[in-house]
């Protein structure tokens, strides 16, 4: 799912790294790590959060680069193929929701999360609104992901925790 906040200026690569420099600090990454590991306590689904101040010139399609961070992430390695991906291209203003096969998440509900998280970006609620993201995540994840019964092993939490700044 894609979703863009804002029209994006020629000041972009800018911006990007100021936004990240300003609303992605040590505390709000430690406060998001939280709130991610305490999502993931009531299903089978892996969320992991990364942030990207500046896309690189190689990939100009955010849909696109978030497949790319997917894969270099290793997002699809659990499991369970539970593995959901928030990314955000701060440079590009973009959302990118990518989910594993074995989640069973409809489109428009991934939108949604999408469009309220543009919504709260646009209102410069960068930390309330990303923790209101992942919240609706971990609620379509308790409806959509493999069963608990799936799991074949004890450690149900195969990806870290912690946003990831590119």
């Amino acid at each position: 799912m894609s979703k863009h906040w804002k029209v994006v200026t020629g000041w972009s690569t800018i911006e990007g790294q100021w936004l990240k420099r300003r609303y992605f600090n040590t505390e709000v990454l430690a406060h998001l790590a939280e709130q991610i590991g305490q999502s993931e306590a009531g299903h089978t689904g892996e969320l992991m959060l990364a942030v990207e101040a500046v896309m690189p010139a190689h990939e100009h399609d955010s849909y696109q680069r978030a497949l790319e961070v997917f894969g270099r992430l290793r997002v699809w390695d659990t499991p369970l193929n539970s593995g959901v991906l928030l990314y955000l291209a701060l440079d590009q203003r973009r959302i990118e929701i990518i989910a594993d096969r074995g989640i069973r998440v409809e489109d428009a509900e991934w939108q949604q999360v999408c469009n309220r998280l543009r919504q709260a970006l646009g209102q410069q609620q960068y930390l309330s609104g990303l923790v209101d993201a992942v919240q609706q995540i971990q609620e379509l994840l308790r409806q959509g992901a493999p069963s608990a019964s799936q799991a074949s092993d004890t450690e149900q939490d195969h990806l870290s925790n912690a946003p990831v700044l590119l």
